[in-house]
């Protein structure tokens, strides 16, 4: 405990967990997005390709989910005591789009009479998930009423403007990342029409983000003051520049065909995103509220997790990464080749 005495242990974990959503972000999106441009996708051959593009690899990435939101709970508890009762409906309302998009997934190919049905509900589950995703971040930026260590708001607090607004910009994001994926996985008409939807997701993601982002500042004081005030807004200047010459480099890489190269450039202005969304919160894991070092569990607990997560994280990583470099080609309705 010694050695453990000189480290943070509470920056370690908020680390892991910020790590574990990131890796959701990425590599869930592009599936959830793929799920929400399926009612676009012509029936048959194509939304069979758009499936299997997907098949090896989506089920494995919502563990990060599970990593993220088992972290919360296990290495900042009251943080998790708080949240979960404040973002109750929006949570269970992704759960069930996670679980119906499941189903819908293995049955469309188990009983094809109904395929019209479950694709429907394939589309559905995936749009909810996504869209309930961002009203949860959006409900937590808003602020969540805390008065000592409990939520002391009502069970509808979590419905805002600006909630909604975060809601449909994350299911923006999330088809401009399937898009992506669909151009660098498949060929054809599908691979056309992908490049086609790349290029309108990109422009409502860019306009989705610019109102966000605006909307922000207005939320509370503490936000604006990070971002504004002398001498930090030298620094913060650079994520909203950065962000338009990634979305430069995007359409250029579209315009010119590239096809890893769209979906590279796609996570570039997530990533941007998540920076600037620890600018705005950093340190606190309920903003305005609580910190990270606040809603910590006790040290010895954090430890002892810590021991797991070091084995288990690089476990994960690894049986990931193998199945995206065993999976890396192109996806055709009977499977990859």
């Amino acid at each position: 405990m010694t050695l453990l005495a000189h480290i943070d242990l509470t920056v370690i974990w908020a680390v892991i967990i910020g790590f574990a959503i990131v890796a959701y972000v990425v590599l869930d999106g592009f599936d959830l997005g793929i799920g929400i441009l399926f009612p676009l996708i012509a029936a048959g051959n194509d939304r069979d390709t758009a499936m299997n593009s997907v098949a090896p690899v989506w089920d494995g990435n919502e563990t990060w989910l599970v990593l993220g939101g088992g972290g919360l709970l296990a290495a900042f508890p009251l943080a998790y005591a708080i949240i979960l009762p404040a973002l109750y409906a929006p949570l269970m309302a992704m759960l069930l789009g996670l679980v119906l998009r499941g189903v819908a997934f293995e049955f469309r190919w188990r009983e094809p009479r109904h395929r019209v049905w479950w694709d429907r509900a394939f589309a559905f589950g995936s749009t909810l998930a996504a869209f309930m995703q961002g009203v949860a971040l959006g409900a937590l930026l808003h602020g969540i009423r805390v008065v000592g260590r409990g939520f002391a708001g009502g069970p509808w607090d979590w419905v805002s403007g600006f909630s909604l607004l975060t809601g449909v910009a994350l299911v923006a994001g999330y088809a401009l990342l399937g898009s992506c994926w669909l151009n660098w996985k498949t060929d054809g008409p599908l691979q056309q029409q992908a490049v086609r939807y790349a290029g309108r997701c990109g422009v409502a993601l860019l306009v989705a983000i610019g109102a966000v982002s605006l909307a922000t500042l207005g939320l509370d004081a503490h936000y604006a003051a990070r971002w504004l005030t002398m001498p930090g807004i030298v620094f913060t200047a650079q994520v909203p520049l950065a962000t338009l010459v990634v979305a430069l480099l995007f359409y250029r890489s579209l315009a010119r065909g590239s096809e890893i190269q769209p979906f590279a450039w796609a996570l570039a202005i997530f990533g941007l995103c998540i920076v600037g969304l620890g600018i705005s919160i950093w340190p606190d894991v309920i903003p305005a509220r609580v910190t990270i070092w606040q809603a910590a569990a006790p040290p010895r607990s954090q430890a002892f997790m810590l021991a797991g997560a070091l084995v288990m994280v690089p476990v994960i990583l690894a049986y990931t990464g193998w199945a995206y470099w065993v999976f890396r080609g192109k996806a055709g309705s009977e499977g990859y080749h």
